[in-house]
This record gives structure tokens, sequence and C-alpha cells, in this order.
């Protein structure tokens, strides 16, 4: 059965007209035509519907539209094409995309860790980028791009 939910995504309110069960992540893609968060196993193993929920990293599959509290944050609205997030221009200069599948998923997972760790160490990327499933193995890249949007962020704060 139906009802109107009310989100907010990307800062933008939203009313939409679901089934409370429906997982988050076909709202986005479905009803609110924010397809840059992708589909991967239904089953929250493969992290490629990863989004942020208040800030933190979250399967979008797993998650009912019934359940979301709080705002939701997709690929979509880390930057703007004109002003990039951190994240988003250090994996440009750093290459990291092959089928670029997983790169929203894991661009949105580093902007989480880097919310809440100004430095973080190999293990702290590898962990909480680990949920985020790539299999064009590009996981150095993806490190050195977390690693230097560290820095880049550190730059920017002490301006």
């Amino acid at each position: 059965m139906n009802t109107m939910i009310r989100l907010k995504v990307n800062g933008t309110d939203y009313h939409v007209d679901v089934d409370p069960e429906m997982p988050l992540l076909w709202v986005l893609r479905d009803e609110l035509r924010l397809t840059g968060t992708k589909f991967g196993c239904g089953i929250a193993m493969c992290g490629t519907c990863t989004v942020l929920l208040e800030n933190e990293a979250v399967p979008s599959c797993a998650i009912s539209v019934g359940d979301v509290s709080g705002e939701v944050t997709t690929i979509e609205g880390l930057g703007t094409p004109d002003d990039l997030h951190t994240v988003q221009k250090e994996w440009i200069r750093h290459q990291v995309s092959q089928c670029g599948y997983c790169q929203p998923a894991q661009i949105v997972a580093a902007a989480a860790l880097l919310q809440n760790t100004s430095s973080p160490s190999d293990a702290e990327i590898d962990d909480a980028l680990s949920a985020v499933l790539c299999r064009c193995g590009t996981y150095g890249r993806i490190r050195q791009a977390v690693k230097s949007a560290a820095e880049r962020q550190k730059e920017q704060h002490s301006k």
C-alpha cells in the first residue's frame, strides 16, 4: 500500500507516493531519476548503491524508504559540474575509473570517511571503502586519490 513519504535528497525536499518498504535505491533511481547510484546485488554485499544518510555511507538497497530519517546525499549531490567535490577532483586527477560502475559509491564512501578523518591511514581507507567492491581492481589509485583529497581539504581549511 502506497504512502506519501517526505525525503530530503541532495538538499531538496521531495514527496513520493510509494510503498514504504520500497528500497531507497529504487526511489532514488526510479522515482527521483537520480541514476548515479547504481544497482549491483540488491542484498547489500557489493556496495555499488552506497549513498550518504546523515553523512554516513550506507547501502541504499538495504534501507526501506519508510525507514529513512535524515538527509540523503547521492553522488549527484556531492558537487556540481562547475564545483566538484574534492574527492571527485582527485578521482579525475589520479585517473581512478576504469569501467566506472562502482565509482559513484567509492566516491561517496570516501567523502564520508574524510568528513570524520582528516588524515586517514591506508588501513582506515581500506576499511572505509571495503564495503564497495571494484571488479577492475583500482584500489591502489582509489587509496591515492583519497589521500590526495585529504591533503587538499587540509589545505583548503588552513586558508
